[in-house]
């Protein structure tokens, strides 16, 4: 059977990544849902010192290791992701000025090869409803990979914790949390 791909913008990975190893290319539920992220992700981190200084775990070789694994493209594929970034590009630039141009390539990814993103950032969000891109947020994520039973409840209390912690938690987790999870976040 084939994967059921989805693709993690870096938000959503930075949030997981360091609970959940290894995160990518691992099959869990049914159908073979396995999770993606673009190289882009590595130069947005890279670019980042506060990125860098908050996620210092992200540099670790096991982790980089993990980010290896690539969405395999063909050469259409290719020319329709550029096609689709330049359009998506036109509407940041009136409509969605705080969508980056790595939100954008991962949209397109999404978009072209008809897989969800993960992604917390609102903007994004609201820019991938307009052109119709399937979206969830990481709870929502988080929500499937415990309904496939490749986490435990207690590991989603865990990793949440650990959001309250840094701080960094999504938006509207409180309501997104006690509407997935059926009861009040840790």
């Amino acid at each position: 059977m084939a994967q059921s791909k989805i693709l993690l913008d870096s938000n959503s990975y930075f949030r997981i990544g360091n609970s959940i190893h290894p995160l990518l290319f691992v099959e869990f539920g049914e159908p073979k849902y396995c999770l993606y992220v673009l190289s882009e992700l590595d130069t947005e981190f890279n670019r980042s010192q506060r990125l860098q200084t908050k996620f210092p775990w992200v540099n670790d070789t096991e982790y980089v290791e993990n980010r290896s694994q690539k969405l395999t493209l063909s050469k259409k594929d290719k020319k329709n992701i550029k096609l689709t970034f330049d359009y998506l590009w036109a509407e940041v630039v009136t409509n969605y000025p705080n969508v980056s141009k790595v939100d954008v390539t991962v949209l397109s990814y999404s978009y072209v090869l008809d897989i969800p993103v993960v992604t917390d950032d609102e903007d994004m969000l609201a820019m991938a409803t307009t052109f119709g891109i399937e979206t969830m947020k990481t709870l929502d994520l988080l929500a499937l990979m415990l309904n496939c039973g490749h986490i435990t409840i207690e590991k989603v209390r865990h990793i949440v914790a650990y959001w309250a912690y840094l701080p960094d938690k999504p938006i509207n987790f409180f309501e997104d949390y006690t509407r997935l999870f059926n009861e009040t976040p840790p």
